[in-house]
């Protein structure tokens, strides 16, 4: 049975290892910057039987932009590979706490697949509990995979011109304060400086307490609300390029916000095209 949360504390996980109904799926994804490699460092330890969730290579190779949704034929063909399909929980975790773990968990949704957690505190929280890994590749059975397509989770740049008008949607950046602001140059070369007119900043540094695992529900609802945010509205949440969006998808999701979507090409595409209004300080 699917918790009632979308988080899973470590020891949740621990006791239900090897339970049949249940995939365990590493999304770990860093910037270049970072100096980290999630595929090498999934090879030399995980949670025993997780799976690499790739999210560069599970991504549309047509686009320009980082790490796109793919078309629903693409991602279901990975997820049976992987052994992630229909009646499966999947519990999805990062190696840096959550960071990425949340954007694989929005990208099932789309797709269909609610059956979907994250891993409150990630890898570190497990290795530090002393939880058991292992080194050893899966080869998990190909499992059928029906994508059903949640549109309503995301939305591209054309709903987000519009919303400029409409202001029915609040807008919320999760990037840095001081990139919101544009006084810190982006990590992508080519983008402008600055944000989506109107958006709210809401850091998703500020969304996770010091041990990696997300705040409360009742902290999140504090902090949102501080920020001028109403997770009863309408939001779409949008970062530098639909990673650390999906965190604060996550957040307002725990805090009881109910309508929530995505902008996937976020600052990657809004700052690199001419016609995209942008705000600085």
């Amino acid at each position: 049975m699917k918790p009632a949360s979308p988080l899973v504390s470590t020891d949740w996980l621990a006791e239900r290892l090897g339970a049949p109904d249940i995939r365990i799926a590493d999304a770990s994804w860093y910037l270049p910057q970072a100096g980290r490699h999630a595929k090498a460092e999934y090879a030399a330890a995980h949670i025993p039987g997780a799976v690499f969730f790739d999210i560069d290579d599970i991504s549309d190779e047509r686009s320009t932009l980082p790490h796109m949704l793919p078309p629903a034929a693409k991602f279901a063909s990975r997820m049976r590979k992987l052994g992630l399909g229909d009646g499966n929980l999947v519990v999805v975790y990062d190696g840096a706490g959550i960071q990425s773990s949340p954007r694989a968990w929005w990208m099932l949704r789309v797709m269909g697949h609610e059956d979907v957690v994250v891993l409150d505190g990630g890898f570190p929280k497990w290795k530090r509990e002393f939880k058991p890994v292992e080194d050893m590749t899966p080869h998990p059975h190909p499992r059928h995979f029906t994508p059903r397509e949640n549109f309503s989770l995301l939305r591209d740049f054309d709903q987000v011109m519009a919303n400029l008008k409409t202001g029915r949607e609040t807008v919320i950046d999760a990037r840095g304060r001081n990139r919101f602001l544009g006084r810190e140059p982006e990590p992508r070369p080519g983008l402008r400086p600055g944000h989506i007119p109107g958006s709210a900043s809401v850091p998703y540094t500020e969304l996770i307490e010091s041990g990696g695992t997300l705040k409360s529900r009742e902290l999140l609802l504090e902090l949102f609300r501080s920020h001028n945010v109403d997770p009863g509205r309408p939001i779409v949440t949008t970062c530098g390029s639909g990673i650390t969006a999906a965190i604060e998808m996550l957040a307002l999701n725990v805090a009881g916000a109910r309508d929530v979507a995505l902008y996937d090409g976020s600052w990657s595409e809004w700052g690199m095209r001419a016609e995209a209004p942008v705000e600085t300080e």
